[in-house]
């Protein structure tokens, strides 16, 4: 699960050379405002029916009806800004303006996955229309029915959505979409050039005990159960005889196995570190100075002068996609469908992947990034966040929810996430 805080990356740079309004937004494409063709099975009692065939369901609505007035999200701190943080970013009241019919955007802020997953089943599911999920929620969303699966088509910037994240493992099953994309990144390896060396390669500077022995004490991972991933994908090339194929998908010797390895790595972590700020702390003083990190303390740190670089180790890496998922019991279907829309428009995509400090999902977005769109001028952003590097995302792992069921012959053998979370809280001690 992510933790995070809607902080502007740019302004922690101490790059601020200038302003700007938001004021010149451009409305997100409507197919539709004809109200006798509004969604019917998002705001029904239960998930649209399966497809025989296993595609995409014959009941979806094929256009989008006339707003119901309101929206209630439940977002990632920094995913809907009106301007109260940072001025210059609004992308709120723009859609309002240009969806009356919509009325209020209303948020509620979740600062871990599981709190959002919460959220979403309070009172029935009716609480909120929707909610901007992470890899290791969606899954279960989906499993348990709590979000819809909805029409792609109705979005019209959908086809400039970079193809490894239209149909991901986290947010469409058997050929159903449960959401749209919506940002991502990805978690390399970081270290202090100047106390690591040589530079690091594999992830078995962190986890091999031989490799890891400078480190002692200085190493530091990510606090959340899903990091048992990261030591699966490490076992799945150091330790072949397991026979891990999907990190996320872990019969119990494998699981096992990735728990034993991080509860010996224990002793030599000096920060299990959850919010992005205090890995930046802890890396500018020295406390820690290898371990996993995201493209934004990375570049904060450069831009800091802090003598630190990072790598996509040999293993690859997993990483984290953000999606737009809409209840399967909302109120506001047709306002859920209009903001789902907003959220993938080029200008938006790049007004929220400069404020948050994350790769879009529209590449389109770049043409407005890479010239220093928005306040502060910073150039190349989509080089920085390796926006369109296959090279780069294509070494990522995205998270995904570990289920039971471990989605092949293996059947229901797989260790799901309740386990994973006991055996985070052990293996911390």
């Amino acid at each position: 699960m992510k933790q995070r805080t809607g902080l502007t990356l740019l302004a922690t740079l101490g790059l601020l050379v200038g302003a700007c309004t938001s004021s010149g937004a451009t409305a997100a494409p409507v197919v539709t405002t004809n109200p006798t063709a509004a969604p019917s099975v998002a705001g029904g009692s239960t998930a649209p029916a399966a497809s025989p065939t296993g595609g995409p369901s014959s009941n979806l609505p094929q256009s989008i009806g006339k707003g119901e007035g309101s929206l209630n999200i439940i977002i990632w701190p920094g995913y809907a800004e009106d301007g109260s943080t940072v001025k210059e970013y609004d992308w709120v009241h723009p859609f309002e303006a240009a969806n009356p019919d919509c009325g209020t955007v209303n948020i509620k802020e979740g600062n871990t996955s599981d709190e959002m997953v919460t959220l979403m089943r309070q009172g029935g599911g009716t609480l909120y229309d929707g909610v901007s999920a992470s890899g290791d929620a969606t899954n279960r969303l989906i499993a348990n029915g709590d979000v819809a699966e909805i029409n792609v088509n109705l979005l019209p910037d959908f086809p400039d959505i970079a193809p490894f994240l239209q149909s991901p493992a986290h947010n469409t099953v058997n050929g159903k979409h449960y959401g749209v994309s919506h940002g991502w990144g990805g978690n390399t390896l970081m270290y202090r050039t100047d106390l690591v060396s040589p530079a690091p390669t594999s992830w078995a500077s962190v986890f091999d005990p031989t490799q890891s022995k400078p480190y002692q004490g200085k190493i530091t991972d990510y606090d959340s159960p899903i990091y048992i991933a990261d030591a699966a994908l490490y076992l799945k090339s150091a330790n072949p005889a397991l026979g891990i194929t999907d990190p996320y998908e872990l019969t119990q010797p494998q699981f096992d196995a990735a728990v034993a390895l991080l509860t010996a790595q224990q002793p030599g972590v000096a920060k299990y570190w959850s919010l992005y700020q205090d890995e930046i702390t802890n890396f500018t003083n020295g406390s820690t100075i290898i371990g996993t990190t995201w493209p934004y303390q990375v570049n904060t740190l450069k831009a800091a002068g802090v003598k630190v670089d990072a790598v996509v180790p040999t293993e690859g890496m997993t990483g984290w996609a953000d999606t737009w998922m809409m209840s399967a019991h909302a109120k506001h279907p047709n306002c859920m469908y209009k903001w789902m829309a907003w959220m993938i428009t080029p200008k938006v995509q790049a007004e929220v992947a400069e404020f948050f400090g994350e790769a879009p999902a529209n590449p389109k977005a770049c043409a407005l990034l890479d010239v220093g769109y928005g306040s502060y001028g910073v150039k190349n952003f989509c080089t920085l966040y390796h926006v369109n590097d296959q090279s780069f995302y294509g070494a990522i792992s995205f998270w995904k929810t570990p289920l039971a069921d471990c989605g092949d012959s293996r059947g229901t053998t797989c260790v799901d996430y309740s386990k994973w979370a006991t055996a985070w809280t052990a293996i911390k001690g």
